[in-house]
């Protein structure tokens, strides 16, 4: 059994492949110990609820509410416990956003075990962690001159809805997993279609893939 200097830590990520090679890897440290597995946002912020991790390695993208909207959540409900995401696109505005959100840490899923292992000792002991990919493209970001991803006029909410539509998901299924009306969720898209120049969700998605933000066309 792990003692009380252990790093009690919850994995979040749809693909349970992923899940157990980086429980196993982690079983291997001997002062961290893996205490719960979340395939969903949703069932992170039960379960986070139930064992109160000190912190939860998060992927950023997975069906449901995603790693967003489960970071904002989580640091909210369970404001003791430190989120890390672990993304597999370093371009803005998707790292900012999630720091936004509340991360603490911030990885890329190519990222090796060693600093996977040093990210989780340092949130824990309340510092923050980023990636060298990730902290370099932020920085480049905010260079003059500097071609900016129009998703970054987005807001947070709006860049959640965004990837939600992108995902296939209903406004009927939006609403419902972000707890807002039908009507509102409606406004958030046009008005995602304004800000963006395009005139429907078929322009969007393609958008979002030119830019990183998703990797493939959602199958029909």
């Amino acid at each position: 059994m792990p003692d009380t200097k252990t790093i009690r830590v919850l994995l979040v990520d749809d693909h349970a492949l992923v899940r157990a090679g980086v429980h196993r890897i982690l079983d291997d440290i001997s002062d961290i110990h893996v205490i719960a597995e979340a395939g969903t946002g949703e069932a992170a912020l039960e379960l986070a609820r139930q064992h109160l991790p000190a912190v939860v390695v998060m992927d950023a993208s997975m069906p449901g509410i995603g790693g967003l909207e489960a970071t904002r959540r989580l640091v909210t409900t369970v404001p003791d416990t430190a989120v890390i995401i672990l993304t597999t696109d370093v371009e803005e505005p998707i790292p900012s956003l999630m720091l936004e959100a509340g991360a603490s840490g911030c990885l890329t899923k190519d990222c090796g075990i060693e600093e996977i292992v040093a990210a989780i000792r340092a949130v824990s002991a309340g510092e923050r962690y980023i990636s060298a990919d990730i902290a370099r493209q932020m920085a480049l970001s905010i260079l003059p001159g500097n071609e900016q991803s129009p998703f970054e006029r987005l807001s947070q909410r709006e860049l959640q809805v965004m990837m939600m539509v992108t995902d296939g998901q209903s406004v009927q299924a939006i609403s419902s997993k972000l707890c807002l009306s039908p009507k509102t969720v409606s406004t958030y898209r046009y008005r995602l279609f304004d800000k963006l120049g395009v005139e429907n969700d078929v322009e969007l998605t393609h958008l979002a893939i030119r830019h990183g933000l998703i990797e493939h066309l959602i199958p029909v």
